[in-house]
């Protein structure tokens, strides 16, 4: 664990959890959420993640005992986003199988992680708060007296390249590669980064992430509760300007304050940022024969209304063996009534040794066809199937969604594979007619 960082492990989904900064011992009030006189004169915020009358075990809050309130601010005014957009009402349509080179770097100095934003697709409406979006992200500094909070839905963040130092009004956070931390809607934050970072974000609309039902599976597999982590209390005593950056309606704005929005003291509830570190991720897979679907690799689900059907999953790809018998072992090939973003965080991708490669991504939408390319089918077809590791050293991931997803014409000219297809041109016709 990072020194920067001070973490308690979430042990499950929607558990209430308190902590409070050790300089300020007693900061949490006793018996009630918001006393006549806060301890050390705080004062009581309450943030609600759900409507106030959800059910009792989906109802999300937190309360949260601060220096100042969080109205403290001059008004809001807009300001410029180039590449980044929750609007994708008037982009037209693309069928294609997409793949991209690995996204660059900042290309110019002192970009921080909220002007490194950069759009790749998305579908859905922020207004009606239905919906998704994928960006990627590259800076090279930190926000420096800066803050962001996005009040149109969670930020599931996946850094690729470069450690991540998130202070959030809950504590403070260490992401390293091969880690993923999830940002609750209206949470204020600030990133902070040695050098240059990149990495993927899924964001989603009016929903919030959980564990998926495990059904069959039993009481364990997949992602554990317990691995999953949420910070301690630590606050900023700071008097200086400050700018808050907010994402309202797809559209950027900043305020100024004269103190540190990182100001609580102590907190309790259940609508927290959190972490998961993707290596304690428990696979599960075939024993017999066949290619289970992607799904038993379901790290987090953010859940629409029709049962079972997600608006995003955070699937991911860790090393395990494969050992069924008289099987095609690589990925089939697929049509699906879902959208699928495919991104990688190291090493060499099973399906696709070639062309895809870390920091890149892919993107194959509703029906689209897709599945190895020709090498490694050919491969696949003819090896020893003896028990073998499959992806050591590599992790690949998939943002999954039941919505259909439009691309920003950006990222239609900018990076883009425009040899993607090539990739199956080559499969020979092996039919003869005979059994």
């Amino acid at each position: 664990m990072s020194s920067f960082e001070k973490l308690q492990y979430l042990s499950g989904f929607g558990n209430e959890f308190a902590t409070e900064d050790p300089r300020c011992p007693g900061a949490l009030p006793e018996g009630q959420n918001s006393p006549q006189q806060c301890p050390y004169g705080l004062y009581a915020e309450q943030l609600s993640g759900t409507a106030f009358t959800a059910p009792r075990h989906s109802n999300k809050r937190s309360w949260l005992y601060r220096i100042r309130p969080s109205v403290v601010h001059n008004p809001f005014e807009p300001i410029a986003s180039t590449k980044f957009t929750n609007d994708f009402s008037k982009i037209p349509p693309n069928p294609n199988q997409l793949r991209w080179n690995p996204f660059p770097l900042a290309e110019t100095d002192n970009v921080d992680f909220v002007d490194g934003l950069y759009t790749v697709c998305g579908g859905g409406d922020v207004i009606t708060r239905t919906g998704l979006a994928i960006h990627n992200y590259a800076c090279n500094v930190g926000m420096k007296k800066r803050a962001f909070y996005n009040a149109d839905g969670d930020l599931l963040i996946v850094p690729q390249q470069g450690s991540l130092k998130i202070t959030t009004e809950f504590g403070r956070i260490f992401v390293d590669p091969l880690e993923i931390c999830v940002i609750p809607s209206g949470i204020r934050f600030s990133v902070d980064v040695d050098g240059a970072s990149r990495g993927y974000i899924l964001e989603v609309y009016g929903v919030h992430f959980q564990l998926p039902d495990l059904g069959p599976i039993g009481a364990n597999g997949l992602a554990n509760p317990r691995d999953f982590q949420t910070p301690v209390a630590h606050y900023e005593n700071v008097e200086e300007d400050y700018r808050i950056t907010s994402k309202y309606q797809g559209a950027f704005f900043e305020a100024v304050q004269d103190h540190s929005p990182f100001d609580v003291v102590a907190w309790h509830g259940n609508y927290v940022p959190f972490k998961y570190d993707l290596r304690k991720y428990m696979a599960i897979n075939t024993v017999s024969f066949d290619h289970c679907d992607p799904s038993i690799f379901t790290v987090i689900t953010a859940q629409s209304t029709r049962p079972g059907v997600a608006i995003a999953d955070f699937v991911c790809f860790p090393p395990r063996w494969g050992v069924a018998d008289n099987t095609f072992r690589p990925p089939y090939y697929h049509r699906n009534c879902m959208s699928e973003y495919m991104g990688l965080i190291k090493g060499t991708y099973e399906a696709k040794e070639g062309g895809f490669r870390p920091g890149g991504g892919s993107l194959h939408s509703m029906m689209t066809p897709h599945g190895p390319d020709a090498v490694c089918f050919e491969k696949a077809s003819i090896e020893k199937l003896a028990p073998q590791r499959i992806a050591d050293g590599t992790m690949a991931f998939m943002f999954e969604s039941s919505l259909n997803m439009v691309v920003a014409p950006w990222a239609l000219e900018e990076n883009l594979d425009k040899n993607y297809h090539k990739d199956w041109l080559p499969l020979k016709k092996h039919f003869t007619g005979k059994k």
